[in-house]
């Protein structure tokens, strides 16, 4: 089903009526601190995770019985399946909702990047993060209970310019919802495929860079990089995307949510469902600078 849960009305419900305890990757900036701000600000019980625990300091001090700071570094797939592991123990069983959402952008020219650096963009994004609900499920259908969110992303439909590794990812994580959306009907378990587009987050500041500092200057990439950071500055802040997932957690529904700005979330789509596929890679072309 997919709808733009940002334009519905806000439930009057609280989100710790129906999940007491979360575990969200990534919630240490951008669209991860957002949701898990909005969380706890909704009386729910989280764990958040960082590669450095040290920037979840502030919440934890602010939220001392309500948050529990935990390393989780997706490039080690087995060090973060155990952390999750022992989350899960504390945590007294199944986590009633498990946020996917722990990723970071490359930004270069596909063939002249080591493939090593797509691989292993691949490998976490995608890689762990079904390990993580591997896990994360085989506990929630013994409960027979859950949600499972895997942050996807707009890329999926309208992908990002010298960003290959990060859209391959997004579009793997997308199709394993749906896969998910459909193995767990009539379970109990929620599965949510959320795509956010342009949020005001310091993800590009965070970007890693794929070519060498010695390498030339190519135009296509700076205009493409000059509008990507244009589209980020210009939309809206991240609180806006963790009210749109506020009101699918409330909706308690399986399947795709699209958030972001009134174009990107629902005129953009529309339009590609009708447009011919070479038409729609021109405009992609333009609209880059490509």
């Amino acid at each position: 089903m997919n709808r733009l849960a940002c334009l519905l009305p806000v439930p009057s419900q609280r989100l710790a009526d129906l999940y007491r305890t979360a575990f969200v990757t990534g919630a240490s900036a951008g669209l991860g601190r957002a949701f898990t701000e909005m969380l706890l600000a909704e009386g729910v019980r989280v764990w958040g995770t960082a590669r450095d625990t040290g920037r979840l300091a502030e919440m934890a001090s602010t939220h001392p019985a309500q948050f529990t700071p935990v390393v989780l570094d997706l490039a080690d797939t087995t060090a973060a399946v155990g952390a999750f592991q022992r989350a899960q123990q504390s945590a007294g069983g199944a986590f009633d909702l498990v946020i996917n959402n722990a990723g970071y952008g490359v930004f270069g020219r596909f063939e002249t990047t080591e493939f090593a650096v797509w691989e292993a963009q691949v490998r976490a994004m995608l890689g762990a993060s079904m390990q993580l609900a591997h896990v994360a499920l085989a506990a929630m259908r013994q409960a027979n209970r859950g949600c499972l969110v895997n942050v996807a992303s707009l890329a999926v439909e309208f992908p990002l310019p010298f960003m290959s590794g990060y859209n391959v990812a997004k579009a793997g994580l997308a199709a394993f919802s749906e896969s998910l959306v459909i193995e767990t009907k009539g379970s109990g378990i929620t599965v949510i495929d959320l795509r956010p587009g342009d949020f005001r987050t310091d993800f590009n500041q965070s970007m890693q860079t794929a070519s060498a500092s010695s390498a030339p200057r190519e135009p296509m990439l700076d205009r493409s990089w000059t509008a990507l950071d244009a589209n980020l500055r210009a939309a809206p802040p991240p609180a806006a995307a963790a009210a749109g997932l506020r009101r699918a957690l409330l909706r308690r529904r399986s399947g795709t949510v699209r958030l972001g700005s009134f174009f990107q979330a629902r005129l953009a789509p529309l339009g590609a469902a009708w447009l011919p596929a070479g038409l729609r890679r021109a405009l992609a072309c333009r609209y880059f600078g490509i």
